[in-house]
C-alpha cells in the first residue's frame, strides 16, 4: 500500500484538510454532552427557561458548525481518493502496457482486469474512509476517556478498561480476516476468468452444446466464492456483536457507579448523563471503526495485487544509450531480418517452442513460412518485432540485434498483421490512423486499395467515416482481416509480417492481395505465414517447420525435390486422388 500513496502527492492538500475539517467536527461533538449536563444540572435543576434556551442555542450552533466541517471534509476526501484512483489507473494502464507478451500470458487478461476495475475501486473507498474516519474515530474514542476524566477520575477508569477491550476485539478480527480477502479477491479472479470465457465464446459453447457444463462449472466456482466469502463475512460480522456486548456491559457498570458517586455527592446526574453520552460515542465510532477497518482490510488486500502487477517488470530489458546511438549507422548492405541459431522457451514452459531456427531474409524478397499446427510458424515471426525475446541465438533487424533497438523505432520498421484480425470501435479512417497517425485520405485509400479493401468500403454509407463496431462484429472475417491488412499497410513498413492474416479470403483475392504488396512501392520485406501452400509458393524463399525446428529453406521446386514434409502439406491441398 505504502508504494501506491505516492499517487497521493499531488492532493497533498486535501489529504491534510479532510481529516483536519473531521477532527474539528468531532472536537465540536465532544462538547455536546458538557453542554447537555450544564441544561441538566443548571437549567432544568433550578429551572432557569434562559439557561436551558442558551444552552440549547449553543447546541444547535455547535450541531450546524459541525455538519459543515462534515461536508466539507467529505468533499475533500473524495476528491483526493478519486485523484489518487485517477492517476493510480493511468500508470497501472501505463505499465501492462510496458509489459512483454510474456508478462501478459502469464497474468492472464482477466486478472488484470479486476486489477484495473474492482481492485482500484476497492482502494479508492479504503483512502476515502481511512481520510475521513482514521484520525476522527480514535481522536473521539480517547477524547470521549479523557473528558470523562475532567469529570470524575473513579467512573473514568471504565473507560480505561473497556478501551483496550474493544482494541484487542477489533484488531484481533482484522488481523484474521486480512489474509481471508486475498484468498476471496482471488475467487473473484477465477470466476471473471470464467464468465470472460464464456462471454467471449457463447458460439463455441453454443456449437457444442455445452451451456450446461459452462453453467455448471461458473455455479461451482461461484458456490466455492460465496462460500468464503461468508465464512469470512461470519468473522467480520462478530465485531458489531461483541463491541455491542463490551460497550452495553460498560454502560451498565458506569450507570451504576454513577449511581454511587452521585449518592456520595462526588459528582451530579448530569455528569452522568455525559459519561453516558461519551460511552455512546466511543460504540458509535467503534462501530464506524470496525468498518472501516473491513474496508481497509479489503483495500489492503487489493493494494497488494495492485503493487504485484507494479513490480511485475517486463522481460524486455531496454537497450542503452550506446545500443541506440548504433541504429543511426545500420548496415545498409545487411539483411533485412536474419535469424542466427535462435532457440525460444516460453515462459514456464517444459520445452523449446523453436530450435536452431537460422536464416536470412534480404530486403524486399518475400518470404514463406509453412508447417503444421503448433510448428512454431507465428513464434518466429513474433520475434521479428521483439513481442518475445529468443532465449538463445539473435534475430538481427538490418544487421543490428532486436535488443538493441528502441522498442518505438524497431516497431515503427514493422507493419505487423496478427492471426486473429482485431479492431477498435470507431470509423474506419479513426482504426486506419492506429497505423500512421498523420496519415492523409489518399494515403488510406491507396492502403485500403491494396488490401482488396477499397471496394466495400467505397459501398458503406459514410465510407472512410462508416462506423466500425466494438471487435469489427457487423463486418465480415474476411473485410475485417482485409482492413487489419491496410491499418500495417498505411505506414509503408520496411518489414510487413502477415500472421495467417488472410486466412478468411477467397484463394482469388488472396493472388491480389499478394500481387499489389510485391507492386507496392518501397518494396517491403514480406513474411507470409500460412497454411495454404498456394499463398507462399511464389515467395522468394519458404521456411518449413516441424515441431519448432527448420526441416526446409528454399523455394518451392527445391523444396518439392528436397523436403518431405513440404512435399506432403503441398500434395494434401493440391494432388487430385484418382477415383
Amino acid at each position: 500500500m505504502k508504494k501506491l500513496l505516492v499517487y497521493l502527492r499531488d492532493y497533498k492538500k486535501e489529504s491534510v484538510l479532510a481529516p483536519l475539517f473531521k477532527m474539528l467536527e468531532a472536537s465540536f461533538e465532544l462538547l455536546v454532552p458538557l453542554v447537555m449536563a450544564q441544561i441538566i444540572d443548571t437549567g432544568i435543576a433550578q429551572r432557569d427557561k434562559g439557561m436551558i434556551l442558551r444552552m440549547g442555542g449553543l447546541m444547535i450552533a455547535l450541531g450546524f458548525i459541525g455538519l459543515v466541517c462534515s461536508i466539507t471534509a467529505q468533499y475533500f476526501a473524495a476528491k483526493a481518493a478519486v485523484g489518487f484512483s485517477t492517476g493510480l489507473k493511468h500508470a497501472l494502464f501505463g505499465h501492462i502496457q510496458k509489459l512483454s507478451f510474456s508478462e501478459m500470458d502469464t497474468i492472464g487478461t482477466s486478472t488484470l482486469i479486476t486489477r484495473m476495475t474492482s481492485d482500484v475501486n476497492q482502494v479508492q473507498s479504503g483512502v476515502n474512509l481511512v481520510l475521513r474516519l482514521f484520525l476522527r474515530s480514535p481522536f473521539i474514542v480517547f477524547g470521549a476517556m479523557v473528558m470523562a476524566f475532567t469529570i470524575d477520575v473513579k467512573a473514568a477508569l471504565v473507560f480505561v478498561v473497556t478501551i483496550p477491550l474493544l482494541c484487542i476485539v477489533v484488531f484481533g478480527i482484522m488481523l484474521i480476516s486480512m489474509p481471508l480477502y486475498k484468498k476471496v479477491q482471488a475467487g473473484l479472479d477465477r470466476i471473471l476468468g470464467i464468465t470472460r470465457e464464456n462471454l467471449t465464446g457463447v458460439r463455441v459453447v453454443r456449437a457444442f452444446n455445452k451451456e450446461e457444463a459452462e453453467t455448471a462449472r461458473f455455479r461451482e466456482g461461484n458456490e466455492s466464492l460465496t462460500q468464503m466469502q461468508m465464512f469470512v463475512g461470519k468473522i467480520s460480522a462478530l465485531m458489531n456483536p461483541v463491541t455491542y456486548i463490551i460497550i452495553n456491559g460498560a454502560v451498565i457498570v458506569l450507570i451504576w457507579t454513577g449511581a454511587l458517586r452521585v449518592d456520595a455527592g462526588y459528582i451530579t446526574q448530569g455528569e452522568v448523563v455525559a459519561l453516558v453520552n461519551y460511552m455512546s460515542q466511543i460504540l458509535v465510532e467503534l462501530i464506524k471503526l470496525a468498518n472501516l477497518i473491513i474496508t481497509v482490510t479489503k483495500a489492503f488486500a487489493c493494494a497488494n495485487r495492485i503493487e504485484a502487477v507494479f513490480e511485475t517488470q517486463s522481460s524486455l530489458a531496454a537497450p542503452g544509450k550506446a545500443a541506440s546511438a548504433g541504429v543511426a549507422a545500420l548496415n545498409q548492405n545487411a539483411a533485412a531480418v536474419s535469424f542466427e541459431h535462435v532457440c525460444l522457451t516460453y515462459k514456464n514452459a517444459g520445452a523449446e517452442s523453436l530450435t536452431d531456427i537460422h536464416f536470412q531474409a534480404k530486403k524486399g524478397q518475400t518470404i514463406g513460412i509453412i508447417g503444421g499446427t503448433g510448428s512454431g510458424k507465428s513464434s518466429v515471426v513474433n520475434l521479428i518485432p521483439r513481442f518475445y525475446d529468443v532465449t538463445k541465438g539473435r534475430v538481427l533487424v538490418d544487421g543490428m540485434d532486436v535488443r538493441e533497438y528502441p522498442l518505438e523505432e524497431l516497431r515503427g520498421k514493422i507493419g505487423t498483421v496478427m492471426q486473429k484480425a482485431v479492431l477498435f470501435k470507431g470509423s474506419i479512417r479513426e482504426n486506419l490512423l492506429w497505423g500512421k497517425e498523420d496519415a492523409t485520405e489518399e494515403e488510406m485509400w491507396r492502403a485500403l486499395e491494396i488490401s482488396q479493401s477499397k471496394e466495400f468500403v467505397e459501398s458503406k454509407e459514410g465510407k472512410l467515416d462508416a462506423q466500425i463496431e466494438q471487435a469489427g462484429k457487423n463486418l465480415s472475417g474476411g473485410q475485417r482481416q482485409r482492413l487489419t491488412i491496410a491499418r500495417a499497410l498505411i505506414r509503408k513498413p520496411e518489414i510487413l509480417i502477415l500472421d495467417d492474416s488472410a486466412s478468411a479470403l477467397d484463394f482469388a483475392t488472396d493472388a491480389k492481395l499478394r500481387k499489389a504488396i510485391r507492386e507496392m512501392e518501397g518494396a517491403p520485406t514480406v513474411f507470409i505465414v500460412s497454411q495454404r501452400a498456394a499463398s507462399i509458393r511464389y515467395a522468394d524463399a519458404i521456411l518449413v517447420l516441424d515441431d519448432g525446428e527448420t526441416v526446409g529453406w528454399g523455394s518451392h521446386d527445391e523444396l518439392m525435390a528436397n523436403c518431405a514434409v513440404y512435399r506432403e502439406i503441398y500434395d494434401s491441398q493440391f494432388k487430385k486422388t484418382e477415383g
